[in-house]
């Protein structure tokens, strides 16, 4: 699938990354997390629509998604 001559896996990587990068402009901690959390889950689905599925991408941004979830439950 493509739109705007970007496929759909470019436009979730895309999305990845403006999650993560708008996530470091947030003033709470808190809010930073929630953002940034989303943005790796987007990540993970992006490095698993990747031919051949890119594992370090995947287990990168599992254990940040971990590390997140970790310290927002803490609280």
């Amino acid at each position: 699938m493509v739109f705007l001559g970007i496929s759909l896996v470019e436009w979730v990587g895309y999305a990845a990354m403006a999650t993560v990068l708008t996530s470091f402009l947030m003033k709470s901690v808190t809010k930073l997390r929630i953002v940034n959390s989303l943005g790796c889950l987007l990540f993970v689905v992006y490095g698993v629509m990747l031919e051949p599925l890119s594992k370090p991408i995947i287990v990168t941004n599992t254990a940040i998604f971990c590390i997140n979830l970790y310290y927002l439950l803490k609280k």
